[in-house]
């Protein structure tokens, strides 16, 4: 399993309601044009999945607590932890279905980006078997079983009807003790200000450094982000063809995944 976790996207805990069982988990969709960019740049996920709780947390008219869906499934097979376990869903159109089941969503929608890829439905799967383990009862179902929408869409909705089987080439693997991915995930331009100290910071120092951008005047207190950093990262902005404002300094989802900062 390649859990994203909300510590990693640089989410503080879920103010969603607490919910230790449901009868099962529903399968969705984005419902909207979804870029193709995703199966080529992880980063790319990681950007969605953040646009899609920043989004949700907009809504006023509907008063999101938080990201609507437990999880989201990417097309590279990572998990990316939403409202993650034991929290109710918001996202199955009213209280009495969001008290039924919990959500996965797959980073597909009605255009662009609309059949799931292997990984994606791995990753489903992974999602619905951990839910499972903490209070999921086994119903799998669509949104649009007991809802009026179309969602999860036509492919997702027929993968759910066959019982939503797993893939070959995808078999169930225990999450990592500390259930992270080989590389940090992009975790917002945000994460990166003056005195932000990380063990993240420190990773992607020694990669700048390693990438012969080093800018930096000193190698003391290198998990604190400053100006060698800010400095440094302008570097590798331009070494990846970035010029004027786009070099600015400030890691943005694309170059930060060309950087593969490993792990922290």
């Amino acid at each position: 399993m390649k859990l994203v976790t909300r510590e990693q996207l640089g989410w503080p805990a879920s103010a969603a309601p607490t919910q230790t069982s449901t009868k099962g988990v529903k399968v969705h969709y984005e419902g909207t044009e979804v870029s193709t960019k995703l199966l080529t740049d992880h980063a790319e996920c990681i950007a969605e999945w953040k646009a899609i709780r920043k989004s949700h947390l907009a809504n006023t008219k509907e008063g999101y607590s938080d990201v609507a869906y437990n999880y989201a499934a990417c097309p590279h097979g990572y998990l990316l932890e939403g409202r993650g376990i034991g929290k109710r869903t918001g996202a199955n159109g009213n209280q009495e279905l969001n008290r039924a089941h919990y959500a996965i969503v797959g980073l597909v929608g009605s255009e662009g980006l609309t059949e799931p890829t292997d990984e994606m439905l791995g990753a489903i799967r992974d999602g619905i078997e951990l839910l499972r383990q903490h209070g999921a009862g086994n119903e799998i179902k669509g949104h649009r079983d007991g809802y009026a929408t179309t969602c999860p869409g036509g492919p997702l909705y027929a993968w759910v009807q066959k019982g939503a089987p797993r893939p070959g080439g995808t078999a169930a693997q225990p999450t990592p003790p500390a259930g992270k991915p080989k590389y940090e995930p992009f975790p917002g331009a945000s994460f990166f200000h003056t005195g932000r100290r990380s063990p993240v910071i420190a990773a992607m120092h020694k990669r700048l450094v390693a990438e012969g951008c080093n800018r930096y005047q000193t190698n003391t207190n290198i998990d604190v982000w400053g100006t060698g950093d800010e400095r440094s990262y302008a570097a590798w902005q331009r070494k990846l063809g970035y010029s004027g404002p786009a070099a600015d300094g400030v890691p943005g989802p694309t170059s930060w995944a060309k950087l593969k900062v490993p792990n922290a």
